[in-house]
């Protein structure tokens, strides 16, 4: 008889970050996708081959309702006995291992892909910091993304546990075939590119944390000063989370070099249409668009961040810039404009080592050791 695992996050979207890795461990194991109900989790349960279990969470505090997962999350573990209890995501992690410790589940993986309470303040960075100090209490084996996180865990004294990270860090790795400059993604890539433009792209969520502020107005100063370039942003605005300031929500609509693209299913045609990827990110904890990029065969420019400074690497395969830092950033992004010859050696490493060291099934190996051993 298989041995029985619950994989717990707290929306559904976050499992689409695990793609093939829920069908791939459950040849080996009883895998059971837990989140919270809709339709997404209904889909990842049919294209990953996975029983699912619906429980509603909130992403923010919410006492109440928190503490109704919480007890959804006991009945669902006692009625299912699992070996294992793997939680990803901040409020996943909490329920999630408050439940399985209550429940003396045997084995308790949380997986921490970011931290919130660096970059937090006041009263928030406490609870934050506390709910994350439980968290790891709770668990038996504690897996932080990379180094960065693995860092901050120990500087800020949230765990003195053994810290776990799992191959060369990451949730799941790149899968580098389908992240590929192939004729038919060149072929697309065609009607967006802008012939004799230069293309900077920015794939993520329009908030503010991801430094669209800091990337608009180094933008439009440089753009100022080269008009044959743009700079393409894909990816949906939140209103309710962090949003951009409205200064900065007018430049991308009313700027005729900035090309707001919004939500793209398929983000590799953008990718290769581009000349440089750009994440000005304040907080990460292990990036995939920048992986995705580097595959794609793009150099990129980040900022000094968890994650980010671990993928780039300053000179070699991109450009590496303080986090809130407008001049740095346009000082970076005019460099990669102008100097051709630098910007082509990055673009040659930055497959190479994506592939070297993040590509799928490295991860998925390294990922099955890790639950064997346990």
């Amino acid at each position: 008889m298989r041995k029985k695992v619950l994989r717990i996050t707290t929306v559904p979207v976050s499992f689409k970050l695990l793609k093939g890795q829920l069908n791939m461990l459950n040849r080996l194991y009883e895998v059971v996708a837990v989140s919270s109900p809709g339709k997404e989790l209904e889909e990842i349960g049919e294209s990953e081959g996975v029983r699912t279990e619906a429980v509603s969470m909130e992403r923010r505090i919410a006492l109440v309702q928190d503490l109704k997962s919480l007890f959804a999350l006991i009945r669902l573990i006692r009625k299912e006995k699992p070996w294992m209890v793997h939680t990803m995501t901040p409020k996943a992690g909490l329920l999630g291992m408050l439940a399985a410790w209550i429940c003396k589940v045997p084995v308790r993986m949380h997986t921490f892909t970011g931290l919130v309470f660096p970059t937090a303040t006041g009263v928030k960075k406490h609870l934050l910091m506390l709910t994350d100090r439980i968290t790891c209490a709770c668990a038996t084996f504690i897996n932080p993304e990379g180094k960065g996180v693995r860092n901050d865990l120990i500087r800020f004294g949230i765990t003195h546990k053994e810290l776990h990270i799992i191959g060369n860090g990451n949730v799941n790795g790149i899968d580098v075939s389908y992240f590929n400059r192939t004729d038919e993604i060149l072929r697309q890539a065609e009607s967006i590119r802008r012939k004799g433009c230069f293309t900077f792209c920015f794939v993520g969520r329009i908030v503010g944390d991801k430094g669209i502020d800091e990337l608009v107005k180094a933008f439009v100063k440089l753009a100022d000063e080269f008009p044959a370039c743009r700079l393409m942003l894909v990816g949906d605005f939140e209103e309710k989370l962090d949003p951009v300031q409205p200064a900065t929500r007018q430049i991308i609509s009313t700027y005729r070099q900035i090309m707001f693209m919004g939500w793209q299913d398929d983000v590799r045609p953008f990718l290769a249409a581009s000349d440089v990827f750009v994440l000005p990110s304040y907080r990460e904890g292990f990036p995939n668009v920048v992986l995705q990029a580097g595959a794609m065969g793009l150099p990129c420019i980040v900022t000094d961040i968890n994650g980010s400074n671990e993928i780039i690497h300053d000179g070699v395969n991109g450009l590496v810039v303080p986090p809130r830092d407008e001049e740095k950033l346009y000082d970076a992004m005019r460099f990669m404009l102008v100097n051709e010859t630098v910007r082509q050696k990055l673009a040659a490493q930055s497959r190479a080592l994506v592939v070297d060291r993040y590509e799928r099934h490295l991860f998925w190996y390294e990922l099955g050791k890790t639950y064997s051993q346990l």
